[in-house]
């Protein structure tokens, strides 16, 4: 069988679809470079793009580039590609996190159904959520997802959410004590339509009047800024993103993971957001994990209500080299 034709706008469209997954801060840190020829698109590290004090690792850079891959095996099977990723390809060049092959295919959306409109939707809500739960078919199909990837998906009960929230308040709480890291969050802080990158002000979204949901807090103390307050949800509902093992090659099956299910959860038309803060601290991180086997790499909080504002994205052309 033979694959359609890779043309500049087959390719631009291609990356464009990897550039709308979700990474630390609205980081965006990563370069495409796409070889028609060889009808292969690699996936480098940018450099310049990251959190040093709270991702000094470049974990959640990995889990970024990850969600990135997964959303170009989606766009290439929808469009007649057969995907062929390969995570870490060249020892000797680091930077170079993985490369998707395009091979002969047929548009296929059996492999990922709805996901590939998902894309488009998906982005993060920081808004209270009704409390509504989301129910058990829709929570087994992302965590059989998150299976497909490589990775686990941990649903806590209540006692365990509670502990989950109270390690996500307790980052929070040293977030705010740490002036470095708050200047550093506060840098990712930009005015409306100033560029792609970065947190705009307006998408910063409220703060929880009942004090309840840890929600990252980009500029310090929430006392210190009037930022207007709601209640949210009683009752959260918590996912947690867990691998085997903790080497780079698992941060990006977790990366694909996460987005596999968050493509998932935006297709039955659940909102989530990101309580990353716990993962900065390493005592947190392992303390998410309640003494069960693995790692932890990403928490998710589910639920049902509105969108949300944007955040923007940086053009394919701009991010892509030849």
């Amino acid at each position: 069988m033979s694959a359609p034709e890779v043309g500049a706008h087959a390719l631009e469209a291609l990356v464009a679809a990897a550039a709308a997954a979700p990474s630390m801060h609205n980081s965006q840190p990563w370069r495409f470079r796409t070889d028609p020829a060889s009808r292969t698109i690699g996936i480098r590290a940018a450099t310049g793009r990251v959190a040093p004090l709270a991702d000094p690792r470049r974990r959640a850079q990995h889990l970024a580039v990850g969600a990135a891959v997964f959303n170009l095996r989606v766009a290439a099977a929808e469009t007649g590609w057969e995907p062929v990723p390969e995570l870490l390809p060249d020892p000797g060049d680091p930077g170079l996190l993985a490369t998707v092959a395009l091979g002969p295919g047929s548009a296929d959306r059996s492999r990922h159904p709805r996901l590939y409109d998902a894309i488009a939707q998906r982005h993060t809500s920081r808004l209270p959520f009704t409390g509504r739960p989301v129910p058990e078919a829709i929570v087994a199909e992302m965590a059989s997802g998150a299976r497909a990837e490589g990775a686990r998906l941990y649903l806590p009960d209540i006692v365990g959410t509670r502990r989950l929230l109270a390690l996500t308040a307790e980052a929070e709480r040293r977030n705010h004590l740490d002036e470095a890291r708050t200047r550093e969050s506060r840098a990712w802080i930009v005015p409306p339509d100033t560029g792609p990158y970065g947190i705009p002000v307006t998408a910063l979204g409220l703060r929880d009047a009942r004090e309840r949901m840890p929600l990252r807090d980009f500029t310090g103390s929430s006392r210190t800024r009037p930022v207007p307050a709601l209640p949210f949800e009683r009752h959260a509902q918590l996912a947690l993103v867990c691998t085997g093992h903790d080497r780079p090659v698992d941060w990006l099956l977790a990366g694909q993971a996460l987005e596999r299910v968050l493509l998932l959860a935006t297709a039955h038309g659940v909102r989530t957001s990101a309580l990353h803060q716990a993962l900065e601290w390493p005592d947190l991180r392992t303390a998410l994990r309640g003494g069960r086997p693995g790692h932890a790499q990403f928490l998710i909080r589910l639920g049902y209500g509105p969108q949300g504002p944007r955040t923007p994205r940086a053009a394919a052309a701009a991010i892509t080299s030849q």
